[in-house]
């Protein structure tokens, strides 16, 4: 599978969860408390970052393809960050970042 991922950074962790679930139809697959969640739905890799002084910004785009191997990364003509992972890749890194979540 091979979905667009997009990760914003937002100034309350909890109320964002809130208004993406509604948004996205479905509780987040993984979410470290004050710091971080993920949506894992049919075509899109949405995460969020508790950062107030960053709130609004686009942290990264790039794709979760399960073929992919390991994890890569590279910028764009744009200055604009953009990743390549598996998901077994991105839960190892969200543990190492962030913590285990208590929901996945």
């Amino acid at each position: 599978m091979k979905r667009f991922h997009i990760a914003l950074a937002v100034a309350d962790l909890q109320a964002s969860i809130s208004d993406y679930s509604a948004r996205l139809g479905q509780a987040p697959s993984a979410v470290v408390p004050g710091r971080y969640a993920m949506w894992r739905t049919d075509l899109l890799n949405f995460s969020i970052n508790e950062a107030p002084g960053s709130a609004g910004q686009l942290r990264h785009v790039g794709f979760e393809d399960d073929s992919a191997q390991g994890y890569s990364s590279s910028i764009d003509v744009n200055g604009l960050l953009w990743e390549l992972f598996p998901a077994t890749e991105q839960d190892a890194r969200i543990v190492q970042a962030y913590g285990v979540p208590v929901q996945h």
